[in-house]
């Protein structure tokens, strides 16, 4: 991350705690998946991939 992107934050009204928790949230995600990944952890069949339409109704939309 540089200047830039906080500089960036900031012209969409993050401050520097909203810059900081962010921070924090996309750094567990990153962590949490390379641990998956190293695990050998395989997604849940449930969870559809980003982008990929679904014609099963949801939970409880049945």
């Amino acid at each position: 991350m540089t200047q830039d992107d906080v500089d960036e934050l900031r012209s969409h009204g993050f401050d520097d705690p909203a810059v900081h928790d962010a921070t924090q949230v996309v750094a567990y995600f990153n962590y949490i998946t390379r641990v998956a990944d190293g695990l050998g952890v395989e997604p849940e069949d449930f969870i559809r991939p980003w982008g990929v339409e679904d014609d099963r109704a949801a939970p409880g939309q049945e």
